[in-house]
């Protein structure tokens, strides 16, 4: 029998636009948005992570007053940014969903290993880590210069940046870039230590970094939320950006996992509610598109039981 690339959820099979009908009835969708919510919530509150004080904490914290300073008003936000996702009628674009993003986070994590007893740190870890790990086999072996693209509130980002630097003698200059200055304000807040070189708030698509800027790129669970159309653009600003020999590391959902393929209705019909590309996503040839846009595809590995990696050079 020959193995599955897909979920049946996602894409043009039947059950997919069964789903899709249910998604479009707005009375039904609006119960399957909080429903989704609450999951998430539910699961890291279960192992300790506190919700509502950690967005609290961050209401709190300067995160609001770095707005303007983070902020670029030239920015113009594509139309497939301002579509709901995540449960949050404005997607990314809210101070709710950048409060919420890191527990959020924490409960992605978790619920890549339901049956084990680990905590939310031990699953964070064992995540970064799987990826970061294959990233390691392939980027330069010194870096000068990393960047992470959709960066959200930078965990990814300081991850990235702290794999790197333990790895080399040579300081690393890490960027973080994302299209919700929300997201960068609560980035910027926890980086505690001011690891990171820079927080910007830019387009993937055209960025305004200089050719041959970087020797590592990664899309750290970022392309589940874009049309593809938008991942090919972001693919050829990417080769340009990078430096030759230079290294783009994607980490995210594995269409081919036999985890997301056997989801139970209830948690696939949640999820593909909250995520409006998974049709796009599902059926879109990642390694085709890097290849055709002018890099070369070294491999493409399931890191961990829910997401692959794909590792692309520039030549």
């Amino acid at each position: 029998m020959t193995a599955k690339v897909k979920p049946d959820w996602a894409g043009n099979d039947l059950l997919s636009k069964f789903v899709n009908v249910l998604i479009n009835t707005k009375p039904i969708y609006e119960l399957m948005k909080i429903q989704a919510r609450n999951v998430l919530i539910k699961t890291a509150e279960k192992k300790g992570v506190p919700w509502r004080k950690n967005c609290q904490d961050l209401a709190n914290s300067p995160a609001i007053s770095l707005f303007n300073e983070i902020n670029d008003p030239n920015v113009t936000y594509p139309d497939y940014y301002q579509v709901p996702f995540h449960a949050y009628p404005e997607g990314n674009l809210s101070w709710q969903a950048a409060f919420e993003a890191s527990s959020a986070t924490y409960a992605m994590c978790l619920r890549v290993w339901p049956k084990e007893d680990i905590t939310a740190e031990t699953a964070q870890e064992r995540l970064r880590g799987s990826f970061l790990s294959i990233l390691g086999e392939y980027c330069p072996k010194i870096v000068h210069n990393a960047l992470d693209i959709g960066c959200s509130v930078g965990i990814s980002t300081r991850s990235l940046h702290q794999y790197l630097g333990q790895r080399q003698s040579e300081p690393v200059k890490t960027v973080g870039l994302d299209l919700s200055p929300y997201m960068l304000s609560v980035a910027k807040v926890q980086d505690v230590e001011g690891e990171i070189s820079q927080w910007v708030h830019g387009l993937a698509e055209k960025t305004e970094f200089a050719d041959n800027s970087f020797d590592v790129v990664t899309l750290q669970f970022l392309l589940h939320e874009l049309p593809g159309v938008a991942s090919k653009a972001i693919f050829t600003e990417i080769l340009r950006i990078l430096r030759p020999n230079g290294c783009l590391a994607i980490v995210d959902n594995n269409p081919k996992s036999t985890v997301i393929q056997n989801l139970p209705p209830v948690l696939f019909t949640l999820m593909k509610s909250t995520e409006p590309w998974s049709d796009d996503y599902y059926t879109f040839d990642v390694e085709n598109a890097l290849q055709e846009v002018g890099f070369e595809h070294k491999t493409t590995l399931e890191s961990d039981p829910r997401h692959r990696t794909i590792i692309a050079i520039k030549r």
